[in-house]
């Protein structure tokens, strides 16, 4: 068997709606190295898209996940439940940076954690309206399709999108778009689309994943949170990706001083294994009557395991400083290219969640076909990137945080080749 034959097999047997980036078949992975089925070796500063924060196969995940499989693997919690659920909540309660006591509910995908964040939304508010930001993601459902501010490759024939879903601008330097000119788009909203007292939720995430790794300035956190608090819209922080130590704190909204009315979480919350979840202030999350929230393999046991092994090890190896470690030791190595690689138009990021955008050097014009350059010359050399951005022109980093220093600094050197030739 060979990656080539495998490759007609896919394109055979799959549809070519799921996009596939890479032309190799994993066999085997550990921490954050990735074998292929002929044995070529490379190092995963993907993770999975930000979902193996802890990394593959991580020793006490394995062995939660396997105490689990000796007990039981399906109950559905809310037909049977079970102590690890109760919990795993219990123990995201106490850590999440929601105002007042909180309640958590899990689910299985970031989508679904998106989409009962709005179905709780709106039945605290009893509104319809919700306002995202142009370059977010929030999800390939029909609801979360229409919040995500990405046509390509995300909506392209899938509408119409469910109504009442309107996108204000994400501030970001690096484009000209400033703190002022986010909040007037708002305030063009209100005026134009929907009256603030029939808008149910602002979503936002604290830094933009698809979009590019943009990162939301702590004045305009601020901003929207008083605006919330004005008209008696629900603050909501999608924190699929940034959460679980990626930018440095164990959830991104630490970094701002306003805490979110509800948090959505999912990828790196089970090092793998599929869950979800919502946690709000505990008023709002009992919303919605007995039976409204819910879901076949919402909470999986096996998933539940799995995260409560993930954060025992982003407290004992303390990873959200090894974030910040490492985070800054990458920015110091992009900004220190500039010179050689006059492509380079904005490094940015909290913690190990960073990025690099580019552009044509003469034009200034975002520049996709430098970008997928940049992904092909570090694969060839065996380190596998991911690309973001409304304009595919940013590369974004997403390598374990429990990465060992010397693989680490092996990656450096082959994006700094990558970059540079």
């Amino acid at each position: 068997m060979s990656n080539e034959s495998l490759n007609h097999r896919r394109l055979q047997a799959t549809p070519r709606g799921v996009g596939v980036m890479c032309g190799f078949y994993a066999e085997r992975a550990e921490n954050a190295t990735l074998w292929d089925i002929e044995g070529n070796e490379y190092i995963d500063f993907a993770a999975g898209i930000a979902v193996l924060n802890t990394g593959h196969r991580h020793p006490q995940v394995i062995a939660a996940v396997e105490s689990q499989l000796q007990a039981f693997t399906h109950t559905a919690y809310q037909i049977v439940p079970y102590e690890s659920y109760v919990s795993l909540a219990e123990r995201i309660n106490a850590v999440a940076p929601i105002a007042g006591n909180a309640k958590t509910a899990f689910f299985s995908t970031g989508a679904e954690a998106i989409e009962n964040a709005v179905k709780i939304a709106r039945a605290y508010t009893k509104r319809p309206g919700l306002i995202t930001f142009g370059g977010g993601f929030h999800g390939r459902t029909f609801m979360t399709m229409a919040l995500t501010g990405k046509v390509a490759p995300y909506k392209i024939g899938f509408g119409p999108f469910p109504g009442s879903v309107y996108h204000a601008t994400y501030p970001n330097a690096a484009h000209g778009v400033t703190v002022d000119m986010a909040l007037k788009s708002l305030t063009h909203i209100f005026k134009a689309d929907i009256a603030p007292d029939q808008v149910a939720a602002i979503i936002i995430e604290p830094v933009q994943g698809e979009g590019g790794f943009n990162v939301a300035p702590p004045e305009f956190m601020q901003a929207l949170r008083t605006l919330c608090d004005t008209h008696g819209i629900l603050l909501i922080a999608d924190e699929v990706q940034t959460g679980f130590a990626r930018t440095g704190k164990l959830f991104a909204m630490e970094h701002h001083s306003v805490k979110p009315d509800l948090m959505t979480m999912a990828k790196s919350l089970a090092g793998g294994f599929p869950l979800s979840g919502v946690v709000g202030r505990a008023e709002v999350m009992d919303a919605p009557a007995p039976g409204g929230l819910g879901g076949t393999y919402a909470g999986n046991p096996l998933a539940i395991a799995a995260a409560h092994a993930v954060l025992d090890v982003i407290e004992e190896e303390a990873l959200c400083n090894r974030a910040n470690h490492l985070g800054q030791h990458l920015i110091e190595v992009l900004n220190s290219l500039r010179d050689s690689c006059p492509a380079i138009a904005d490094v940015r990021g909290l913690g190990s969640m960073v990025a690099v955008e580019f552009v044509d050097p003469q034009t200034r014009e975002p520049s996709p076909e430098f970008t997928k350059l940049v992904q092909e010359r570090a694969l060839a050399e065996g380190v596998l990137l991911l690309s973001c951005g409304v304009y595919g022109n940013v590369i974004r980093f997403l390598y374990p945080l429990t990465i060992p220093e010397k693989q680490f600094q092996q990656a450096l050197e082959v994006i700094r080749r990558a970059l540079s030739e």
